[in-house]
């Protein structure tokens, strides 16, 4: 059983022992504390939040949970019922509430579950915040409300239909464009709230044909929810079959995007936000920023247009800091996790459709030929496991001095620049891991650089033991 606490919420596997999984006695602790926060920062105001859930078996029972707790704290819900991440993000700004639940865990496996929770800036939780409410769960008593201050509960289960109203909306979403290209697009959607979302998209953005894949929101996940290439088969099955233009595949709260081409073959899910951020700098030029270990190939992409790409450390919140920072006009993260300001600052797959689909449109390029148009790099993904006993951090630190003639980034591990290749070492927040991140312009290439690494570690790890 397993309860892990990060700056994207509270998330653990359903069952067992209390503090050791996400039990209900769990959801009313950080549920408690989350309300706690909220009368800190806003101490005069009689408290509003926004609640949603995506469509795991265990959401019904955490909704009530946080519903229940919220509302013994005396805090008024809007409960957007099944729903999306970025919906949920969007429903805090237009109601001006003082907060957001989405409960959901994203691309983690059916028997996890977890407490998203948003400021009311519709965003998540920052590292210092998140250390305060931290904090603020390790009260050992509460006082709940009196009987005539428990908070109301309004349901409002369509918000959905404002978040694409929203998207179609965007200059950018070209909805007479897409209507006279007569797409025919295959939606694979986990069978969870996506199922719902993507569809009624496609059909206001006027795309001729909707192939509906694992689309019934019953949370009975029809194969892994991570939208990896090796859980994609049969969306690139049926797209060959049926000779649809593309697949579009989101994980469970519809935050992240893959796009499958024609062919059936993976556009990648690192180039989702390359491809939308082609096209909205050819029309907007600007700054960009991804995270660390997300491809340089949005760099190159922004350099073209003239803009400015800045690189964050890795994690939502991360991303958008910088962006505000940086005033980008696209940013994300290389796990098909597209950002677009002029809608909301959050991944929001529903928008990363709409814009990518108005991109090929109006090229009027099939999905491949749209690829082959941007810049081709490939990355290595690797992990090697170390003893608690070893130091992680100094490990890096020798890193940096061995490889000190290279430029470096050191605001989230290490990343070291090779020449046109880099290098990103992150350390584990929950285990005595080190992630090794390569790229470069072959796979081949950015797998030896890898593997190079690796073996560094490795030497560095045995003058210790030595």
């Amino acid at each position: 059983m397993t309860l892990l606490n990060s700056i994207s919420g509270f998330r653990g596997t359903i069952g067992g022992c209390q503090g050791e999984s996400l039990t209900p006695f769990d959801v009313v602790k950080y549920t408690t504390a989350y309300a706690l926060w909220l009368s800190i920062q806003n101490p005069e105001s009689k408290l509003k939040v926004v609640v949603g859930r995506d469509a795991r078996q265990s959401g019904p029972m955490i909704e009530h949970l946080v519903n229940g707790t919220l509302m013994a704290m005396g805090v008024d819900i809007i409960c957007l019922g099944l729903t999306t991440t970025p919906t949920t993000a969007l429903a805090v700004l237009h109601y001006g509430a003082h907060g957001g639940v989405i409960i959901t865990a994203s691309h983690n496996p059916k028997n996890w579950n977890a407490l998203k929770l948003l400021t009311h800036e519709g965003e998540f939780l920052d590292s210092k915040q998140n250390a305060e409410l931290l904090e603020l769960a390790k009260e050992p008593c509460t006082d709940y409300a009196d009987v005539s201050k428990i908070g109301r509960l309004t349901s409002s289960g369509n918000y959905i239909e404002e978040h694409i109203r929203k998207i179609t909306d965007l200059p950018l979403v070209d909805v007479d464009a897409i209507k006279s290209a007569g797409f025919h697009v295959v939606v694979d959607a986990i069978n969870s709230s996506g199922g719902i979302a993507v569809p009624r998209l496609l059909e206001a953005l006027g795309v001729k044909k909707i192939t509906k894949l694992f689309c019934e929101p019953d949370g009975q996940f029809a194969h892994n929810p991570e939208p990896l290439p090796e859980h994609l088969t049969e969306i690139s099955n049926v797209v060959r079959k049926f000779n649809a233009t593309l697949g579009v595949v989101v994980d469970p709260d519809v935050d992240r995007l893959a796009i499958v081409d024609e062919n059936g073959n993976m556009f990648g899910e690192e180039y989702t936000l390359v491809a939308v951020a082609d096209y909205i700098l050819m029309h907007h030029p600007g700054n960009t920023v991804s995270n660390l270990s997300s491809t340089q190939a949005l760099r190159v992409i922004t350099q073209k247009y003239g803009g400015h790409y800045v690189a964050s450390a890795v994690g939502e919140v991360n991303v958008v800091k910088k962006m505000k920072e940086t005033e980008a006009v696209i940013g994300g993260e290389g796990n098909g996790g597209v950002i677009y300001p002029p809608l909301h600052y959050g991944r929001d797959a529903l928008v990363g459709v709409a814009l990518f689909l108005s991109h090929l449109a109006r090229t009027r390029k099939s999905c491949s030929a749209l690829r082959a148009t941007l810049p081709s790099f490939f990355i290595s993904k690797n992990k090697i496991i170390l003893d608690w006993e070893i130091d992680t951090k100094l490990i890096i630190s020798r890193m940096a001095q061995k490889y000190a003639m290279y430029p470096q980034n050191t605001c989230d591990g290490l990343k070291i620049e090779f020449n046109g290749d880099w290098v990103h070492l992150r350390l584990s927040n929950t285990e005595s891991v080190i992630r090794i991140y390569a790229e470069s312009d072959s796979q081949q290439k950015a797998d030896v650089l890898a593997k190079k690494i690796l073996l560094d570690i490795k030497e560095l790890m045995q003058k210790d033991l030595d």
